[in-house]
């Protein structure tokens, strides 16, 4: 089992836990307060055992709580800066890699990002790869929308996907 640090912050969109690694990678995230089902939906079963690591206290913040705090206080591009660990198939990896290319108040749809990725009839695989994102917000899988910009489903919840969006066209990023 690797040392983990698991800490969850409280966010206008609900409660968001992170579990990042000894060296401060994010290994899974998202909007939920179950640090085992994260672990489970990052495949980190055989690397993490969350009921026996301990969590970081608020004033020994993990950076990517750190992050967290700063993306909802209006900085939306540190979250990017956060190094992610990755574990799923060659395409997803591919898509979640991409997905970190996509700044903050802008939009791609799925269709969009299989063609830039060499696929272009590749779109249900892009959703697909999408909706098992491991690493909300860090890797920001939210910034993809069906081809019509309709906001298709999101592993959270389509009110935080919104939220989200939201927020990042009302607060641009410094050029």
């Amino acid at each position: 089992m690797t040392t983990v640090r698991i800490q969850t912050v409280d966010t206008p969109d609900g409660p968001f836990t992170v579990i990042e690694d000894a060296q401060g990678s994010v290994l899974a995230s998202g909007w939920d307060d179950d640090a085992a089902a994260l672990a489970r939906r990052a495949h980190l079963d055989d690397l993490v055992d969350p009921d026996a690591s301990h969590g970081a206290s608020d004033t020994d913040a993990t950076r990517a709580a750190a992050a967290v705090r700063a993306y909802y206080g209006g900085d939306l591009a540190t979250a990017a800066s956060v190094p992610v660990v990755l574990r799923g198939t060659p395409l997803q990896i591919q898509v979640w890699e991409r997905l970190r290319d996509i700044a903050p108040g802008t939009v791609v749809g799925y269709g969009e990002l299989a063609a830039a990725l060499g696929r272009p009839n590749g779109a249900r695989a892009v959703a697909g790869a999408c909706a098992r994102n491991p690493c909300g917000l860090f890797v920001p899988c939210h910034r993809v929308v069906a081809a019509n910009g309709g906001l298709a489903g999101f592993a959270w919840g389509v009110s935080v996907k919104r939220s989200l969006l939201r927020r990042e066209r009302a607060i641009q990023p410094e050029a």
